[in-house]
């Protein structure tokens, strides 16, 4: 493979230029990295959630100078120079031409490049090199790395905007109990605009939802028709928006398969497309049997309610379900496992977090109980859950509701949305 080094001396010095470029704002993942492990620390989620800020951000963090190497693999450079290859030869140019001892190697959006897991480990396992890498491909950083470089990575997941990010972008800092209190008003305001543009960070700051139908496109485009040579490009946008428009409720690949005239396969496959580039996720059904668990059909969720509002003129309608796409994500950023739950009457609870064999929140959404046939529903169903989960503490999350209620030895605490995305 023969590339010009000149070219990449001034495509190193580009990227290194542009993290002089633009305003960065804390993300709440800078506080969890580990610099210090030997591991390769690979950042997960989708385009535009803030991915490069991030690698910007540790940059500043760790007060580097002349000892690291960053690079973004969507420069157009890369589209024909995208061998394995490609990445030695950017680390020898920068030896030869840049001063400085490297040490720390950052390579954005890495999946742009072929087999670039084999040039990862290579220099995982001989050299000395602290590497940070980012995708947009669940897939491409889970599995495939997983299993070339297992038990020498740590995956770090990236989402838009937390809510409390989210204020703190608007100029609204929570630092204490005290702050929820002083600034209720101004909270509850922003909860509002937080429900309608979601969390993506350049939305946020511009206030502009057109650049959300872009976003769209490009996760369609980008991360799966050119990826995967997606012929019915069609469908595939139409599923999308389907899916995105049917937010918390169970979708099966037969009911798919039906709905855009698809094979079980393509259906299958677009699924699994739409979920690798974060634009969906699945939430499964829990059960203490696994068997029963993995036939039980899952729930679906939007990666971003703005996103999902921009594509979608029925989901925008529906407020009950975009407080619980809000309440899904606020849960997939803290638990690595949540689920749905059924009672053994086939009553439903929204969400199930655990961590191992402990069940840490029992929750249900509910927009407002004034309605009493709404409030008997919810409890019925959470009390039925609580007895055979045998646990004696759940929550309902509503829009701006607070109670709580005890039945016999059980405690269910009803909270408005907003304070419980700021107490988690």
């Amino acid at each position: 493979m023969q590339v010009n080094k000149e070219k990449l001396v001034k495509i190193i010095d580009f990227w290194h230029k542009s993290l002089e470029r633009g305003d960065l704002f804390s993300r709440d993942s800078i506080e969890v990295i580990n610099y210090k492990s030997k591991e390769i620390i690979d950042i997960i989620g989708p385009r535009r959630s803030g991915k490069s800020s991030l690698l910007k951000l540790i940059i500043n963090r760790l007060g580097m100078s002349g000892n690291f190497l960053y690079i973004n693999f969507e420069d157009p450079f890369f589209i024909e120079n995208n061998n394995a290859e490609i990445i030695e030869m950017i680390i020898d140019v920068y030896g030869e031409y840049f001063k400085g001892n490297l040490k720390y190697l950052f390579f954005d959006e890495i999946q742009s490049i072929n087999s670039w897991e084999k040039a990862i480990r290579k220099l995982r396992d001989g050299t000395d090199y602290k590497i940070f890498i980012t995708g947009s491909s669940s897939t491409l950083l889970s599995r495939e790395l997983a299993s070339l470089i297992t038990g020498r990575h740590k995956t770090q997941r990236m989402l838009p905007l937390s809510f409390q990010e989210f204020l703190f972008f608007k100029k609204i800092n929570i630092d204490s109990k005290k702050d929820i209190i002083l600034k209720e008003n101004s909270i509850r305001k922003q909860f509002d605009n937080y429900m309608v543009i979601g969390g993506f960070p350049e939305v946020v700051l511009s206030s502009d939802k057109e650049l959300l139908k872009n976003y769209f496109y490009d996760f369609l485009q980008k991360d799966i028709v050119v990826r995967h040579d997606v012929r019915d490009k069609d469908a595939l946008e139409k599923m999308a928006v389907f899916l995105m428009s049917n937010s918390s409720k169970i979708v099966s690949i037969a009911s798919i398969k039906k709905s855009f005239n698809l094979s079980y396969k393509a259906a299958q496959n677009y699924l699994e497309y739409l979920k690798e580039a974060f634009l969906i996720f699945e939430l499964p059904q829990f059960s203490f049997s696994l068997k029963k668990q993995s036939k039980a059909l899952t729930k679906i969720y939007g990666v971003d309610t703005g996103l999902a509002r921009e594509v979608s003129f029925s989901f925008s309608k529906d407020n009950g379900r975009i407080l619980e796409n809000v309440i899904f994500l606020q849960l997939y950023r803290k638990f690595n496992e949540i689920y749905y739950y059924k009672t053994n009457s086939n009553l439903e609870v929204d969400f199930l977090a655990k961590n191992k064999e402990e069940v840490k929140e029992l929750i249900q959404v509910c927009w407002s109980l004034k309605d009493e046939e709404t409030k008997k529903r919810e409890l019925k169903s959470l009390l039925e859950a609580m007895d055979e989960l045998k646990i004696n503490q759940a929550k309902i999350i509503t829009y701006d509701e607070t109670d709580k209620i005890k039945v016999d030895n059980k405690v269910i605490e009803v909270i408005p949305a907003w304070k419980w995305l700021l107490k988690n």
